[in-house]
């Protein structure tokens, strides 16, 4: 598996990028709004990676940072979601604001989506809450984590980055260390994910 991709950009196209690593150019998918940010072409770039294997295709999907990745990663575990629509709902929506959609149950921003009607926001809701409880259990069974004095913020932040794919372990002792008293669930989660991306 590629985890990321570093060279110089060499092109910039509507769905995807090259990037020319040592005179080979690698074709990378991406969103719009990544490609809009990845830079100018012949600038040196890190793109980090999913690689996807077909019977009849290998396809590289680029993101210009972790937390995206996750979100695309996530998003291919949900039944009827492909990459393309995956990459789609990237250009349309950020990771932390896609997270807060799903643990408040926000249909409205999730249908507000290209390509999402309200059943495919209710599955979106119902599988990713599943996977944060099933993986929920696992840690407490297996690993004492760090007691938080939990207010609904500080709650639905740490079920957002779960829906991200961070370990509730790794959340909480970021959050420990934030003063989450004058922050919005958006900006914990921000603040959170500058410590979590390292």
């Amino acid at each position: 598996m590629i985890s990321y991709i570093k060279g110089k950009l060499d092109s910039k196209n509507i769905d995807n990028i090259v990037v020319d690593v040592g005179g080979i150019g690698y074709k990378i998918f991406m969103s719009i709004t990544s490609i809009d940010r990845v830079g100018e072409i012949g600038n040196d770039v890190k793109i980090y990676t999913y690689m996807r294997v077909r019977e009849d295709d290998v396809s590289l999907y680029g993101f210009c940072t972790n937390e995206e990745l996750k979100m695309f990663e996530q998003l291919l575990g949900v039944s009827g979601v492909g990459a393309k629509s995956a990459l789609t709902i990237l250009s349309n929506i950020s990771p932390s604001s896609f997270a807060l959609a799903i643990i408040s149950d926000d249909i409205a921003t999730l249908k507000s989506l290209p390509g999402i009607g309200a059943k495919s926001a209710q599955r979106m809701i119902l599988e990713l809450k599943d996977k944060m409880k099933t993986q929920d259990a696992i840690e407490i069974q297996s690993i004492p984590t760090k007691v938080i004095a939990k207010n609904d913020k500080t709650k639905d932040a740490v079920e957002a980055l779960q829906v991200l794919g961070y370990a509730r372990k790794d959340i909480e002792t970021v959050i420990a260390n934030i003063d989450t008293n004058s922050l919005s669930v958006e900006e914990i989660i921000k603040q959170a994910l500058k410590y979590l991306g390292m």
